[in-house]
């Protein structure tokens, strides 16, 4: 401050030169001499400068997506998609008219990808009523083929929900487009007629799965023998046909008693 007063009262002409080497020791450029605090360097990893939080920009509101397990599978799922399924689960209480109306104005105008991905989540949200008319839908498709995997996936869903009605309905399907069930569907109708209480139709099942051309597997057996212990006379009918396919496989019998005889 001295400096600049003795400069602006001096009434005489002043060299630059002469004034330099003093305005070099109060304010110097040398980056080694200086005494300014170093800025730390951004870490990407930690997204922070040495303890200082770099920006991040984050949404502080809703921004409207939805929440939960629907859209964990964004990614396989396309927006028009997700609009159909959203669409679908708000007027599936509300009017058949308005559902129809929706299926038809949107539903029937997705593209292949969109409409398998429609009815794999309605399935995995266990909305099998609504997964039931997308497959319809589907059968409906100028690109369709008999499909397996198609049937099985629905299938497993309706029998897991006890709605046999409709897994009968799929089954004769299956047979008229002349596919095979593999073992996994066997084994979870046959479950799902014995949860239901219609051991006549698990042994129909039972039947059909004995001329599949597929070898049937062990664990159908199990569960019929398993869900056949209040009615011995079919139980011994699986269990006779399981000791042949299976020799090597012991079968537990359990007591006299749970069949009701003394």
């Amino acid at each position: 401050m001295f400096l600049i007063r003795s400069i602006s009262r001096s009434k005489t002409p002043i060299k630059p030169s002469t004034i330099l080497p003093h305005l070099n020791k109060l304010f110097p450029t040398n980056p080694k001499n200086s005494t300014r605090p170093k800025e730390p360097k951004f870490d990407p990893k930690t997204r922070s400068n040495g303890g200082v939080v770099g920006l991040i920009l984050r949404r502080e509101y809703h921004d409207g997506r939805p929440r939960g397990p629907l859209w964990k599978s964004k990614k396989l799922i396309g927006k028009e998609a997700l609009f159909v399924i959203l669409g679908l689960k708000r007027f599936k209480d509300v009017d058949d008219l308005k559902l129809n109306k929706f299926f038809k104005n949107h539903v029937c105008r997705l593209l292949k990808l969109d409409l398998i991905a429609v009815l794999t989540e309605l399935e995995r949200q266990q909305l099998d009523a609504l997964a039931l008319k997308v497959f319809r839908v589907i059968q409906k498709q100028d690109w369709y083929k008999p499909d397996a995997y198609l049937y099985k996936d629905l299938i497993i869903s309706l029998a897991r929900c006890k709605k046999m009605d409709d897994v009968m309905q799929l089954w004769e399907d299956m047979k008229s487009e002349k596919l095979f069930p593999d073992s996994q569907t066997y084994t979870e109708v046959i479950r799902g007629f014995l949860r239901d209480g219609s051991p006549a139709d698990a042994m129909n099942i039972y039947e059909d799965m004995l001329k599949s051309p597929e070898p049937p597997e062990e664990l159908p057996f199990r569960i019929l023998m398993k869900g056949l212990l209040p009615h011995p006379l079919l139980r011994n009918k699986v269990k006779k046909d399981f000791e042949e396919l299976f020799p090597e496989r012991s079968v537990y019998d359990p007591p006299q008693e749970i069949f009701g005889l003394f």
